[in-house]
């Protein structure tokens, strides 16, 4: 009956699939380009030659992410997404909704994924005790997070199928929980992570000893972790009413065009610290940064390497960060250690004293 309406009066036919796929496609490949960029460089280029922890659970994220940038396209956008669920056929909506089913599973765990790399990647760059378990018990968090509401995601209707049968048959056995509800906790949790997470890391900019300017581009740096938020801000906003929708596959477009964004950018954001220490090999006088810690500083809440083992080092330290890789050199002892925040290589070579 709408359909004919909407045929009667002449109006145009809404169609937003076409945006769609061309944002997901283009922002699905250079994601990947970056995953692989970042590993590459890790494993083949880097001193250490070896994947960290971060690395492994980013490539995980990444396993993820393809199989939902296809999905996005043969999936979703295939079966009615951007458009008006009237001008589509009763098997094609089915399918969509079983697709978004699908979709909406499978963000969750990317979303808490790419978290959880993030956190095992500031406990790799930041030594300091205190700091080390606050970022530990944040990556504990992130792991309890994704199994709770995955599992709740998979679980949030009984049967699982009610999830795509009450939009062709309102009178489907089963029940769901209150979906609406269940993606705008997981959106405010989301949000309250990142934010989090942004504080804990410029709580430790204030140790650096630096020129203002390098202050800023290493603040900036770390605030790139704003941009995530701003569009998972944009993504909440989309949920009001997404679960309650008579129109799903025009009105859950949004939807699926903030959370494809909100994956891809929190994915491409954990790249970036590797794509500087490129440009830093690239074009050291322009990209590297030099700072010197305060012993007194770091020794407050002990120094240690990757796993947290301390050092004791007497002397001035000059620290040259490039990125993500640190370089200790002491003078006047001919004692060396190198940190490698992606990899567990350490070595010195001392006259005397120990590190």
């Amino acid at each position: 009956m709408k359909n004919a309406t909407e045929t009667a009066c002449n109006r145009p036919t809404r169609d937003q699939s076409g945006r769609y796929d061309a944002m997901n496609i283009s922002m699905g490949v250079m994601t990947v380009l970056l995953v692989v960029i970042r590993l590459g460089f890790k494993k083949f280029f880097s001193h250490q030659r070896e994947l960290g922890a971060d690395d492994w659970v980013i490539l995980a994220t990444i396993i993820i992410g393809i199989p939902c940038t296809i999905i996005n396209w043969v999936g979703l956008t295939a079966n009615g997404l951007g458009k008006d669920v009237w001008t589509l056929p009763v098997d094609k909506l089915t399918r969509f909704v079983m697709y978004f089913y699908v979709m909406e599973v499978l963000y969750l765990a990317e979303m808490s994924i790419i978290k959880l790399s993030l956190s095992l990647f500031y406990l790799y760059f930041f030594p300091g005790k205190t700091i080390r378990r606050l970022l530990m018990g944040t990556a504990i968090f992130n792991v309890l997070f994704v199994f709770t509401f995955v599992t709740t995601g998979i679980f949030q209707c009984s049967p699982v199928s009610r999830y795509w049968t009450q939009y062709v048959d309102r009178n489907a056995s089963g029940y769901c929980i209150n979906i609406n509800s269940f993606a705008l906790i997981h959106g405010a949790f989301n949000i309250a992570i990142d934010v989090w997470m942004i504080v804990l890391s410029l709580s430790q900019i204030q140790r650096l000893e630096l020129h203002w300017k390098k202050r800023v581009g290493v603040t900036f740096m770390f605030l790139l972790g704003t941009f995530v938020t701003v569009v998972s801000i944009l993504r909440l906003q989309s949920l009001v009413n997404f679960a309650n929708s008579t129109n799903p596959t025009w009105d859950n477009w949004i939807v699926g065009w903030w959370s494809t964004i909100e994956v891809n950018v929190g994915m491409i954001c954990t790249c970036l610290p590797t794509v500087r220490l490129i440009l830093v090999r690239m074009a050291p006088r322009i990209f590297s940064t030099n700072m010197s810690l305060h012993q007194s500083e770091w020794t407050k809440e002990g120094t240690g390497d990757r796993y947290g083992r301390s050092s004791n080092v007497m002397g001035h330290r000059q620290v040259e960060l490039a990125s993500i890789e640190t370089k200790v050199v002491e003078e006047g002892d001919m004692a060396e250690t190198e940190w490698s925040f992606y990899g567990a290589r350490r070595w010195s070579s001392t006259s005397r004293g120990s590190i």
